[in-house]
């Protein structure tokens, strides 16, 4: 009986062992990949989007025989529009889960709550929304637009004849980093182009902020003063359902006061009466409503995505700015995997160095092989009734980013180049 029960115990041990060595072969089969997006809060209105873009796109390279002859694996996660939640999810998926790359984050204080992680576990975030600058990290790559590629030519457009020859300017954001220092950055060089600080009002509001009357109202009184006005919005997440709806009700229009917005594009117009609107600016690196065979293939890829998945409202969903820029960086990021061989963060980040895809913007987007920025075009959008944008001017070539802007002093001292993967 002793005898028996020894054996069976071994003949368990066996089993359970090469249980084991199947157990690892299986997960050795697939790559996983992080998804950190905002899926609930007020920033859920921008970031579900992206979540969806990212499951389309491993979707995609997966039919096509995956990366490295592997399936790539999502890992979803949902911070809820809760910063410090940002980091723990982060560390979640690198250290339980064993994410090979993580794409992810919107706002600024997100990212800046999870660099800490990545950087300190040497695992790589891929960031797709237009942001401050002011910060250059080994284990981030920029697939969003640095203030050189939006913010700056936006006011510009602002300032020249096409955009209404502007001379006093509203700057209007939501209280973060993103806005404070974009707008430390406008400030400066607005100065440098000769306008006094009489001529700009800046405001800001918290996150959820539901209450836009008496702001609009303070810039109908500033708009009156007998210069021609603009607003400079960088307000982000659920509050510009609010904004937009009373700029309408108070018949601010783009004639009048044209606004342009930095992180308002397609989706978040979804569901407003955009009629009232019509006229009004965003500043982005892609729209919608650009014409050519890859944003045709990337639209219809994405509604039957809708369709197939049943999102809500499948038949009149959307692509946006920073829905692109997720597809583009997880396509370069597979490419990348493929060059190096290896899913090793410092052999990727080599590999990365001068990746190039045809996006659907039309543009050949290229990452910069020093600063991690993707060289981007800039395009200007006007509202249209349908709620897609009219793309009224842009740049002939994509646009090298300027991590540092030149307009924050001490700033051309800083180099292009912080960051240098191991040789």
């Amino acid at each position: 009986m002793k005898r028996r029960i020894v054996l069976k115990a071994a003949s368990a041990a066996v089993a359970l062992g090469f249980a084991g060595i199947g157990l690892q072969a299986y997960a050795a089969e697939t790559i996983k990949v992080g998804i950190l997006h905002s899926l609930s809060g007020t920033m859920a209105i921008s970031e579900t989007a992206l979540k969806e873009t990212a499951l389309m796109t491993i979707a995609e390279i997966n039919a096509k025989g995956g990366v490295l002859g592997k399936k790539l694996e999502p890992v979803v996660v949902d911070p809820a529009s809760n910063w410090p939640l940002f980091a723990e999810k982060a560390r979640q998926l690198i250290s339980k889960d064993k994410v090979a790359v993580t794409f992810g984050c919107w706002t600024s204080v997100s990212r800046k709550s999870v660099l800490p992680v990545y950087k300190e576990l040497n695992s790589l975030l891929f960031y797709p929304v237009q942001y401050e600058g002011e910060e250059l990290e080994k284990n981030v790559f920029y697939t969003g637009a640095a203030p050189n590629q939006q913010a700056i030519p936006a006011v510009e457009y602002l300032m020249s004849k096409d955009g209404g020859e502007a001379k006093r300017f509203v700057l209007l954001g939501t209280d973060y980093v993103y806005p404070r220092t974009t707008n430390k950055i406008l400030r400066a060089f607005l100065k440098s182009k000769g306008v006094s600080d009489a001529d700009i009002m800046e405001e800001y509001t918290p996150f959820g902020h539901s209450d836009y009357q008496s702001i609009i109202a303070k810039i109908k009184k500033f708009s009156a003063e007998g210069k021609k006005t603009a607003v400079v919005s960088t307000i982000n997440g659920d509050s510009n359902v609010p904004f937009y709806k009373e700029l309408g009700n108070a018949g601010l229009k783009a004639t009048d006061v044209p606004v342009v917005a930095f992180s308002v594009g397609e989706e978040e117009l979804r569901g407003i009466d955009t009629k009232p609107l019509v006229g009004h600016l965003a500043a982005w690196n892609y729209f919608m409503s650009v014409k050519n065979p890859e944003n045709a293939a990337f639209t219809k890829m994405y509604r039957d995505w809708a369709v197939k998945n049943k999102l809500p409202n499948a038949s009149t969903v959307v692509t946006n700015d920073p829905m692109e820029a997720t597809y583009v960086g997880i396509h370069m990021w597979a490419k990348a995997v493929e060059k190096a061989k290896s899913t090793d963060t410092d052999k990727v980040i080599a590999a990365m160095a001068g990746q190039s895809f045809k996006s659907p913007s039309g543009f050949v987007l290229t990452m910069d092989p020093k600063n991690h920025h993707l060289h981007k075009p800039v395009m200007i959008g006007e509202v249209k009734a349908n709620g897609q944008f009219d793309v009224v001017w842009k740049t002939k070539a994509p646009i090298k980013a300027q991590p540092w802007s030149p307009f924050i002093a001490g700033n051309d001292k800083k180099k292009d180049e912080p960051m240098l993967a191991a040789k």
